[in-house]
């Protein structure tokens, strides 16, 4: 792909995602169609999928912004499932569809279909994740869906690896393949931990909220290369070295969160846009490469329904046979419903992952092609049928989250004891500094007081508008009033634009702080 053709495809990614937002419909999903759609316009270049750019360019970014994002906490007291869904399902779903695509395609050996099984493993919780808080899904259930993406890649990878050395001829046994899998796995941890310690300690020194962004920017680069290098997981070095700076985050300076926020938001919308564009691009390639047959496509079909089945086959037992035989799990974790089960089944899209996996593949290896074809089904497959069918499962299922009031009221408990821990900390310095105007404490004063009121407000009023909310809208329409006057200084030669800049940054900056969701 020429620099041309790059460039072309992401301003037209990002032109259809905001028109996707702007109708609140999925935009990965509306990007997949409409990729489809364009890959038969005869005279358009041709937009390769290139393995190495998604692997390495696109893959470690994305998933370092979604372990930023995530909860340490959530994680570790739901690894279990978690564990059962990221490893134990993709290596039963790598065997079920290798031993249905050799079924269905004799002419593939079942080395070759163990391939496409690993290819097709790993879901992509992208698109599932922005239905999931659009829907508002419980909190355990978008854990779930979170945590299985940030380590699924490193499991189905790793089966790949194996698999494609079987395919090729080379010897490997289950031995090899567990050891292997044992080195990768351990790797990435201890490189993820290491890296993420060192960068947390040089941003902890720096005091420059500008630099430690750009640092953070490397390390998903950095941790994925390094640890290929040592021949370990990049994607669990990624994924652990970004739990470990997102856990500590909030013990950095402000400047820098607000800055990290917005570039990670920007970057996961350009390249999401770019991905899910590109996927449905593929099929003008896809289709040129392969003679297509009726018994081709109806092995791909069962091929898409093995992956499809093998989750929900995989889920129930996962979710309710532990319980039967562990009293410790009963006593710690609350009683899957069947609901949410039935969602996170329902949930299995696949992403870019598999075709940059399919695209990988050496190109003497016996049956590419078939495997490239099925992979490009699977995937556009299970993002339309699944992808659009999933909001009205949730719905038809009443699945929702009930957290916002429990959060609400946590939030007031804990801001008002904030609100007096500042208030408390204001007398201790005013008693020592009799300097003070007494204006300046009371507004001081006020002001803590109303952040510890503004919770309690939100909790307890619904249909009318509460202090807190006139406070901040009356506050953003004098802010914006200030704004003019400052631009149309500039405008008119009496100010500098430095002066500019810097006023409203300040501006800008204050209204950020009034205008958390």
């Amino acid at each position: 792909m020429h620099g041309p053709e790059l460039l072309l495809l992401l301003v037209g990614a990002l032109l259809v995602t905001a028109a996707a937002k702007r109708l609140n419909w999925s935009a990965p999903l509306v990007l997949v169609g409409v990729g489809l759609a364009v890959s038969f316009i005869p005279g358009l270049p041709e937009f390769a999928l290139e393995p190495e750019l998604i692997l390495v360019l696109v893959l470690p970014p994305l998933l370092y912004s979604a372990a930023l994002d995530s909860s340490y906490h959530n994680i570790r007291a739901n690894l279990r499932p978690i564990g059962l869904l990221a490893v134990g399902l993709v290596l039963a779903t790598t065997i079920a569809v290798g031993l249905v695509a050799h079924l269905v395609l004799p002419a593939l050996s079942l080395p070759a279909a163990l391939v496409l099984g690993a290819v097709v493993a790993p879901p992509d919780a992208v698109a599932a994740v922005a239905i999931g808080r659009r829907l508002n899904l419980p909190r355990r259930t978008m854990t779930l869906l979170t945590g299985e993406s940030l380590i699924n890649d490193a499991t189905a990878l790793t089966a790949y690896k194996v698999a494609v050395a079987a395919a090729a001829g080379v010897t490997a046994t289950w031995v090899d393949g567990t050891r292997t899998f044992v080195i990768s796995a351990g790797g990435g941890v201890l490189v993820g931990l290491a890296i993420g310690w060192g960068v947390r300690w040089i941003r902890d020194r720096l005091d420059d909220g500008v630099l430690e962004s750009a640092l953070g920017m490397l390390v998903p680069f950095g941790a994925y290369i390094f640890a290929e290098e040592l021949h370990a997981s990049g994607v669990l070095a990624v994924v652990i070295a970004g739990l470990y700076i997102g856990h500590y985050a909030p013990r950095s300076s402000y400047y820098t969160r607000l800055q990290d926020t917005a570039v990670w938001r920007s970057v996961d919308t350009l390249l999401e846009s770019f991905v899910f564009a590109l996927i449905g691009l593929q099929l003008n390639s896809v289709v040129r490469d392969v003679d297509i047959t009726a018994g081709l496509v109806w092995a791909a079909a069962a091929v898409l329904a093995a992956t499809i089945v093998v989750r929900f086959v995989w889920m129930y037992p996962a979710a309710y046979l532990p319980r039967l035989f562990s009293k410790r799990i009963r006593e710690r974790e609350g009683a899957p419903g069947w609901r949410g089960v039935t969602v996170l089944s329902w949930a299995g899209m696949r992403g870019v992952v598999s075709l940059a996996a399919a695209s990988a593949l050496p190109l003497d290896l016996p049956g590419r092609e078939v495997i490239v074809f099925c992979a490009f089904v699977v995937t556009v497959g299970t993002l339309l049928i699944q992808g659009l069918s999933l909001p009205f499962v949730i719905r038809k299922l009443g699945f929702r989250g009930d957290e916002e009031r429990t959060d609400a009221l946590a939030e007031a408990q804990v801001q008002h004891a904030a609100a007096q821990a500042a208030v408390s900390k204001l007398d201790e310095l005013i008693s020592d500094d009799h300097d003070t105007p007494e204006h300046v404490v009371d507004r001081l004063r006020v002001m803590a007081e109303h952040r510890g009121n503004a919770a309690w407000e939100r909790l307890g009023r619904q249909e009318e508008e509460s202090p807190a909310a006139s406070y901040r809208r009356l506050r953003r329409t004098m802010l914006e009033a200030e704004r003019q006057v400052f631009i149309q200084a500039r405008d008119e030669g009496r100010i500098d634009d430095e002066v500019l800049v810097r006023v409203l940054r300040e501006l800008d900056l204050e209204e950020a702080a009034i205008s958390r969701e």
